[in-house]
């Protein structure tokens, strides 16, 4: 089942039947960070630049948006050859240490993050943070979020293959004792879809920096107040949703 626009603009909650049909919810919700919930990606863009530069190097947009839900190991390499003058450890130290400081003094929620976060917190609808960033970044956004919204959160440091390979997914889901295809995950970077559909999740993916290219079994959304029950109940049943087609 797949539909242009069959959703109301209401966001997340709302009544537990649509006509005679009780709509069906996931098991769990499992999000990206970075370009999902909050609009950060400028300030990695910001750090990236700085460090490059400092080595004499150029960091372009297109470089950045490139980077986009990469493993921060990868990213360092990348930015080192690029020319920033530390070794990737340190690179990776120096950009959680200052993308972290940025989040804690400014969490840019994209609009409706923090109300999606706390409907399904009151619907009993558990949440899993899966992100590339690592644990001092997401406890920024964490501690910023309406109170016990994560039931878990998976990050970078805890996992051996990064996005696009479906670990941290299937991790998250092994976390919540779920099974991941009963699953949504919500994701906005290509690598981030990819790594949510292989493993088995129904995919939402939300527009940002990157457009959201068609993929079969993807839902694909503007803005995250489009992520309704009726959504949900779309998703559970086997159909898509697509509000950029």
């Amino acid at each position: 089942m797949s539909s242009s626009n069959p959703l109301s603009d209401s966001p997340v909650v709302e009544p537990k039947t649509q006509g005679n049909a009780r709509l069906l919810a996931p098991a769990a919700v499992l999000w990206d960070m970075d370009g999902t919930l909050m609009d950060s990606e400028h300030y990695w863009h910001a750090v990236e630049r700085e460090l490059v530069s400092s080595g004499g190097g150029t960091w372009t947009d297109q470089d950045a948006i490139d980077l986009v839900g990469s493993p921060l190991t990868e990213a360092a390499v990348v930015l080192h050859n690029a020319g920033a003058p530390y070794p990737p450890e340190r690179i990776v130290e120096i950009l959680v240490e200052r993308v972290s400081a940025m989040v804690r003094a400014d969490v840019p929620w994209r609009d409706g993050g923090r109300e999606i976060l706390a409907r399904l917190t009151a619907s009993g609808i558990p949440c899993a943070l899966v992100t590339m960033s690592y644990a001092p970044i997401a406890q920024a956004l964490v501690d910023s979020a309406p109170a016990g919204a994560f039931t878990q959160i998976v990050t970078g440091e805890d996992v051996t293959h990064g996005k696009p390979h479906p670990e941290p997914y299937l991790r998250a889901a092994k976390l919540l004792g779920v099974d991941v295809t009963q699953c949504i995950a919500v994701e906005d970077s290509p690598r981030g879809i990819e790594a949510a559909l292989a493993s088995g999740a129904r995919t939402i993916g939300i527009r940002n920096l990157i457009p959201v290219a068609p993929a079969e079994g993807l839902s694909r959304v503007a803005e995250l107040d489009q992520i309704t029950e009726s959504a949900f109940d779309v998703l559970m049943r086997g159909g898509t949703v697509d509000y950029l087609g």
